[in-house]
């Protein structure tokens, strides 16, 4: 673009770009998030979420990029991950007069290895509830945090079990624990069950039981089919 004049082009000042990790997990039944302590300025240690600068010369999308800084900062690239919000704004970070964090949700295994990358003097997982109310957070991840829960929850919710979240194969029983350690509170065992028949999104290993020998629970695994189709209908909408 060029001036009215037609003389110099036009300089438009850019925005610092950041990906920032919210990286869960079921522990302790509860729902964590992982937290990175910042080594250096700006909040140097400080406390936040995992993430970096996008990198023009590296990264092809946002999705290319959370994956490079997952490994780059945590030793992996969580999968399933989901772009969650897009937030912007003035004096957001000291280092740039406008600033842009684009944030994405994953889910990994409680026993999953992790290991400190560029930038990092710790890891720690932190439950939620403590992370959504500390004020200690760098930047304003706290609000960060609070949008990945509440999207994670809401997929929970819809009965949408985001990737990373359910084990291979599970109880129905199994399924709603899960499901009530995410969205912290207990659900209704009969309607829990019949919401997720109605869905049609589990399949039954018809010659599998777990438990006791008096009533023993029928094993299931997620419709593959249904679960994709529902993604789709998701990242459409």
């Amino acid at each position: 673009m060029t001036n009215k004049d037609n003389s110099e082009p036009t300089i438009y000042p850019m925005p610092l770009v950041r990906v920032d990790l919210a990286v869960f997990s079921i522990q302790e039944g509860c729902l964590k998030v992982l937290l990175s302590q910042r080594k250096e300025a700006p909040f140097k240690n400080k406390w936040g979420l995992p993430g970096g600068v996008l990198r023009i010369d590296l990264d092809e999308s946002f999705h290319a990029a959370a994956k490079r800084i997952g490994v780059e900062r945590i030793g992996i690239a969580p999968t399933g991950l989901q772009q969650v919000v897009t937030v912007g704004g003035a004096k957001r970070d000291p280092r740039a007069p406008w600033a842009v964090s684009v944030v994405f949700r994953g889910m990994v295994k409680p026993d999953l290895q992790l290991s400190l990358g560029k930038r990092i003097n710790a890891l720690e997982w932190r439950p939620v509830t403590d992370a959504g109310a500390s004020s200690e957070l760098a930047f304003d991840h706290r609000d960060l945090i609070e949008l990945a829960v509440i999207d994670i929850r809401n997929k929970v919710r819809e009965l949408h079990f985001p990737e990373g979240t359910l084990p291979d194969t599970f109880t129905i029983p199994e399924l709603q624990a899960l499901s009530e350690e995410i969205l912290g509170h207990p659900l209704d065992k009969v309607t829990f069950r019949r919401r997720v028949l109605a869905k049609e999104i589990l399949v039954e290993l018809s010659e599998e039981l777990r438990g006791g020998a008096h009533r023993p629970a029928k094993i299931y695994t997620l419709n593959s089919k249904s679960m994709k189709a529902k993604t789709k209908l998701n990242a459409n909408n």
